[in-house]
């Protein structure tokens, strides 16, 4: 999944979304049937909630059009809004458990890590730039930081890094967290509706000497985590959670559980290739919205800071990004 970012005429970059479905993607009746059978999991770590009045609410917002409907201040980057997604293999939970009970074969006849979604360099700088972020931030100061991931470590703020609890959410092969610990993170948690997906990133952190890094089966749509996290990371689950046939409900779900697991004062940081910074924006104004007048008190989020150093290329005499990430604040 990779989306192309066209400039518009003054200085923010737009995006072109790719339409990932192909014929080969798109869903039978039968691959709706086995999302509804698998999305729901069951571990060792307890049993699943049951997220059927979840799945209502969220209908109900979606349908009254406050999910989608609410004004916002954030100007679009784009001339016209994007067609809807289309739903593809890549939201359902079927095909990661195929995937990554390949790749997990894989890993123990050859040793591979498997495919690293967005790949490596943009991994490293997410990696980079959200330490750099999180060293300049205080409880009573979170600024927009510049994005100069390429300062050395005697250029940056010094912090205890060891005091931000990070949560890495549809980890996948686990070896995003492994580039936190890199950075200095030490309290890393990963979590994924894969068992498949878990069991290779236990493998590899052991391999590879990060022994520190806890996985754990979980879906982050009905979560059985009860503790919050300082930092929270999410490297393409937004995306695949878009890509599932009831798409846009389950990114309601995701919105009101990731606010649950983000401490007060804590950072969400979202990568996506499948939503630009200011359609990222939008969702959060819109879960703000929504939340907020049902409760003045409730749990909203706000923009901080975005990677602005991404590589860029030419296309069709265009110049264009692939990858959008963001840092939002918790209240």
């Amino acid at each position: 999944m990779a989306g192309i970012r066209w400039p518009p005429e003054d200085s923010e970059i737009s995006q072109t979304r790719v339409v990932t479905a192909t014929p080969a993607d798109l869903i039978s009746d039968d691959d709706r049937s086995v999302a509804a059978d698998s999305w729901s999991i069951k571990s060792d770590y307890g049993s699943t909630l049951d997220d059927d009045q979840r799945h209502v609410d969220a209908s109900d917002a979606l349908a009254s059009g406050i999910f989608r409907g609410a004004a916002s201040d954030c100007s679009s980057d784009k001339e016209a809004p994007d067609a809807e997604v289309e739903p593809s293999v890549l939201g359902l939970q079927s095909y990661w458990d195929s995937t990554y009970a390949e790749e997990l074969a894989n890993f123990h006849e050859h040793g591979h890590a498997g495919e690293v979604w967005f790949g490596a360099d943009v991994m490293d700088t997410v990696a980079a730039w959200t330490k750099n972020l999180c060293t300049n931030v205080s409880p009573d100061n979170v600024q927009d930081l510049a994005n100069d991931v390429s300062k050395s470590d005697s250029e940056t703020h010094s912090a205890d890094l060891s005091s931000w609890s990070v949560l890495d959410i549809g980890t996948g092969n686990g070896l995003f967290l492994q580039a936190f610990a890199k950075q200095g993170f030490t309290d890393l948690t990963g979590t994924d509706y894969s068992e498949g997906a878990v069991d290779l990133a236990r493998g590899l952190a052991e391999r590879d000497g990060f022994t520190n890094i806890t996985f754990m089966v979980d879906d982050i749509l009905e979560t059985k985590l009860e503790r919050q996290f300082r930092l929270v990371v999410d490297k393409g689950t937004l995306d695949a959670i878009g890509l599932h046939p009831d798409g846009n409900i389950k990114k309601i779900m995701y919105w009101d559980t990731v606010a649950k697991l983000v401490s007060p004062g804590g950072i969400l940081v979202v990568t996506s290739c499948n939503s630009t910074k200011d359609e990222l924006m939008q969702e959060v104004e819109a879960f703000n919205h929504r939340k907020l007048a049902a409760d003045p008190l409730a749990t909203s989020f706000r923009y901080v800071s975005h990677v602005r150093t991404y590589p860029t290329f030419m296309f069709g005499g265009s110049e264009g990004s692939r990858v959008a990430t963001v840092a939002f604040v918790r209240s």
